[in-house]
């Protein structure tokens, strides 16, 4: 969400902003909305000049009370000014709303090194690490192999389920674990607090992390309850302070949460009809920050730095992306994506975004910062997530380069402690 100080001060910054987005049809919004703004100002201006007078007026009711004179039409005319602030403190709440609604569907402003850009085709590459492997053999499908290995099941998931679903077994499951387990231990050694959100929230505080008018149709709603499943932890940790003032002394706040995640995705499976890159459930561990507005730009480094650590520990091939105009959303004001490297298709898919999202979203839920002792925090924290470890793209990044020739999988190192040792992924015998 936008501060309408912002529109007020420097409206040329929202429009240019609009246009650098395409979003072409919002910028006559900026119009609007300072229009709106100087009508709730007046309206604030007439209803603050008649709450002054009853004032005035109730200490010459108390005066002339005193003096034991009649005091009947001061009353009446109490009366009459007490309605008219009334109808007018109505009419200042339906354009305060009006306008904070017009406000929240503004996406936020782009920081200046996001690249102009329609589509995630357009993402700028930064750099690569890890040398793209390329095996002298043909790859099967990742969800043949699982399926080969006897370690996931997705024919019985649709009878029970539908597409979209898994039933992950034996080494799988541990390998699931082990990626969590991996990435949990290594940001909490980094001194972040380990967190298990709720897996639903409420309308209002999700409206507070996404606009929920774009992003309902991926969304699962529970039938005749206000109560949403998660498709992130980010969110719930991101509403965790809602309406709460942080003092400055314990910012910046670092959560890493564990949760599994809902989503009714629409995109591509790529290139195989049966896998796991595409899941309507699956289990992420994500790091979420909220900081002082002056540090956020070292905090959404530091995200991204924990993150490549996992990724080169886990020997997987990547490249990083500034992600483009036309692929980062409203919500971000810079973001970056994770694209591992998959030998099966011969490109980088991606697996983690890692977003500073600035003030936008501490405007929606409220949560400000200040001194200890102050009853009204002056400024909104910023707020930043970054996936560590997705792990279901994690295992299509695993099971495609460290595939054996055979069609067993390798496991990556940094993960067999967490899998009692075992080295390799091969048929039950």
């Amino acid at each position: 969400m936008l501060g309408i100080e912002l529109i007020r001060e420097d409206p040329e910054k929202i429009r240019k902003d609009l246009q650098k987005r395409g979003y072409k049809e919002k910028l006559a919004w900026v119009d609007e909305l300072r229009e709106k703004d100087e009508e709730w100002r007046k309206l604030k201006q007439e209803t603050d000049r008649l709450k002054h007078e009853r004032n005035v007026l109730t200490r010459k009711i108390a005066e002339k009370k005193g003096e034991g004179k009649d005091v009947d039409d001061e009353i009446q005319k109490s009366k009459d000014l007490l309605e008219e602030i009334e109808s007018e403190e109505e009419k200042k709440e339906d354009l305060r709303k009006e306008i904070d609604g017009k406000l929240m569907k503004l996406p936020n402003i782009l920081h200046p090194s996001v690249p102009q850009g329609e589509s995630d085709e357009d993402n700028e590459e930064l750099y690569t690490v890890g040398e793209p492997k390329t095996p002298g053999y043909s790859l099967r499908p990742h969800g043949q192999v699982l399926e080969e290995l006897g370690v996931g099941d997705f024919d019985r998931a649709a009878k029970v389920a539908g597409h979209g679903f898994v039933y992950l077994k034996n080494d799988l499951v541990l390998l699931d674990y082990a990626i969590m387990n991996f990435g949990l231990n290594k940001l909490v050694e980094k001194g972040y607090e380990l967190i298990e959100p709720p897996f639903m929230m409420k309308r209002e505080p999700y409206e507070g992390t996404v606009d929920l008018s774009d992003f309902e149709d991926v969304m699962y709603k529970i039938e005749g309850e206000d109560l949403y499943l998660i498709a992130t932890s980010e969110h719930p940790m991101a509403a965790m302070y809602k309406d709460e003032i942080l003092s400055e002394d314990e910012l910046p706040i670092k959560l890493v949460g564990v949760s599994p995640c809902f989503r009714r995705e629409v995109g591509s499976r790529g290139v195989d009809t049966k896998g796991l890159f595409r899941m309507h459930q699956f289990n992420k561990v994500e790091q979420f920050i909220f900081s002082k507005p002056e540090d956020s730009w070292d905090y959404h480094e530091e995200l991204l730095e924990n993150t490549e650590e996992l990724m080169k520990e886990l020997e997987i091939p990547y490249r990083v992306v500034n992600v483009c105009t036309g692929d980062i959303g409203t919500v971000a004001a810079k973001k970056y994506d994770i694209e591992a490297w998959s030998p099966r298709q011969d490109k980088y898919i991606e697996v983690i975004s890692c977003s500073n999202c600035t003030d936008y979203q501490a405007r929606r839920l409220n949560i400000r910062m200040g001194k200890v002792g102050e009853e009204k925090g002056k400024e909104f924290v910023h707020t930043l997530n970054s996936t560590a470890l997705a792990t279901s793209r994690t295992m299509v990044a695993i099971l495609e380069n460290n595939q054996t020739k055979d069609g067993a999988v390798e496991v990556p190192k940094a993960l067999r402690k967490y899998m009692n040792g075992k080295k390799v992924i091969k048929p039950r015998e």
